[in-house]
């Protein structure tokens, strides 16, 4: 007889049996059909296929209209796709097989192009450039502009003529992205919308990393967290345009974190006339000129917790005379520095572990081998309302050098630790000539602007 219990019995091992048949079933599906099965518009049907050597341009753009005009996802098989001059459409969402499926540049054009899209999500891709290439109109090989929501992710960007992803006022997403040999910047980024970059990996890029940039000053907000950063280099020259890791430029309320960053022709992070700026927890190995840079026109920079070894000036948030001001440097280790650099610098010279001017305050700080100076302070009459308080500085030229030019502003320096500093542990410059003694050794700098008390020298 069919009672309340057995009723609950069997329709509780149907409930087992029934996932336990769905896995079944899905473990011997292809991964286009589970692909299927999960709503997606598998390409092959729609005459793209892969591993032919035709271009298959015509029938890529027909696979792309048909899925926005459904909005519908599409799968690509593992193979090789030859396509160019792909507009793409209001709505995409494209995956393959990571490592797997090949998107590759045909030539006479550009790749990817994009203009006032609402949704563009692209996963698990490869798209190569072939080193061909690219019309003057593009910026990229993804040329993505005007984007409202955005996402790439566990793709592969490599071998293009010009920026490896190319963006222009976008919102949303670059993770888990590996970006290689780009004839210019791996990601290029201009008037973001909050735009959020985490955990790619960055490399052998001949003019830039990753660049945040806007075309006049104002709130940007991205954030470059957790990423990988290495070999760039500066083919189009210059003294600081080219080159670094990671750039910020006039982009304010930017958060550059966690990232490792190694082998920069000039800066491994530099940002100009960012304001709002916090750069923290990063490491910096190796950099060709100042390892990181908060220059020019900006108002509020947070260096903090930072580790750079290697690098022809450590850390500068300097251009007072620019507007550059209000700091804090606090945390770091700056160490192995250099008095060489990417081109003959101007005075005073490479060999700086830290550099700060106006509104700033460096405290907590370990500097070890600056053959120049451990710290500079001011530059002339660029001085103004600095502390400098706790910080550790051993093996340097001199330790600290400060401003005693006419008109330079207050600075404090105390509780410091200076160990073997070859040329005095803190002296009074004007501009790059030492014109003090070493003012530890006396009662009262002589400077009423001047404060140098409880400095521990050895």
């Amino acid at each position: 007889m069919l009672n309340r219990r057995t009723l609950l019995t069997q329709t509780a091992g149907f409930a087992v049996m029934g996932p336990a048949l769905g896995k079944a079933a899905a473990a011997g599906l292809t991964g286009i059909e589970k692909a299927s099965m999960r709503g997606s518009i598998n390409a092959t049907e729609l005459g793209v296929q892969p591993g032919t050597f035709d271009d298959q341009s015509k029938a890529f753009a027909k696979l792309l209209r048909d899925a926005n005009g459904r909005d519908m996802p599409v799968f690509l098989p593992p193979g090789t796709y030859v396509v160019s001059n792909l507009s793409l459409p209001g709505r995409v969402r494209l995956s393959g097989v990571p490592g797997a499926t090949r998107i590759v540049y045909g030539g006479d054009g550009h790749l990817f192009m994009a203009e006032q899209a609402e949704h563009i999500e692209l996963s698990g891709l490869v798209f190569d450039g072939s080193n061909r290439s690219m019309g003057d109109y593009a910026q990229g090989l993804l040329d993505l502009r005007r984007v409202a929501h955005l996402v790439v992710d566990n793709c592969q960007i490599t071998g293009s003529g010009k920026n490896g992803l190319a963006l222009e006022h976008a919102a949303g997403r670059i993770e888990r992205t590996d970006i290689s040999g780009a004839a210019d910047a791996g990601i290029y980024s201009v008037e973001a919308g909050e735009l959020a970059i985490s955990g790619n990996t960055v490399s052998d890029c001949a003019n830039g990393g990753i660049l945040v940039h806007r075309w006049q000053a104002a709130e940007d907000g991205t954030m470059v967290t957790g990423n990988r950063v290495e070999r760039i280099g500066a083919r189009s020259g210059g003294t600081g345009q080219n080159g670094n890791g990671i750039n910020a430029f006039r982009a304010g309320n930017v958060l550059i974190s966690g990232n490792v960053v190694s082998d920069c022709a000039f800066s491994a992070i530099r940002a100009n006339s960012s304001s709002n700026l916090q750069i923290s927890g990063n490491t910096c190995s190796r950099s060709g000129e100042t390892a990181v840079y908060s220059e020019f026109s900006f108002e509020g920079a947070v260096i903090s917790n930072n580790i750079v070894d290697g690098a022809a000036n450590g850390i500068s948030i300097v251009n007072f005379n620019e507007g550059g001001r209000m700091g804090v440097c606090s945390g770091n280790i700056v160490r192995n520095l250099s008095t060489s650099g990417a081109y003959t610098a101007d005075p005073p010279g490479f060999g700086v572990g830290i550099a700060v001017e106006a509104d700033t305050i460096a405290s907590n700080n370990v500097i070890e081998n600056a053959p120049l100076y451990g710290m500079s302070i001011g530059w002339g009459p660029y001085l103004r309302n600095v502390v400098a308080m706790g910080n550790i500085i051993r093996k340097a030229g001199t330790g600290i050098v400060v401003s005693v030019v006419e008109g330079a502003g207050t600075a404090v320096i105390s509780d410091n630790v200076i160990d073997g500093a070859l040329n005095g542990a803190v002296v009074g410059q004007r501009w790059a000539e030492p014109v003090t003694s070493d003012l530890t050794h006396t009662s009262s700098s002589g400077y009423a602007h001047l404060t140098v008390e409880r400095n521990r020298v050895s």
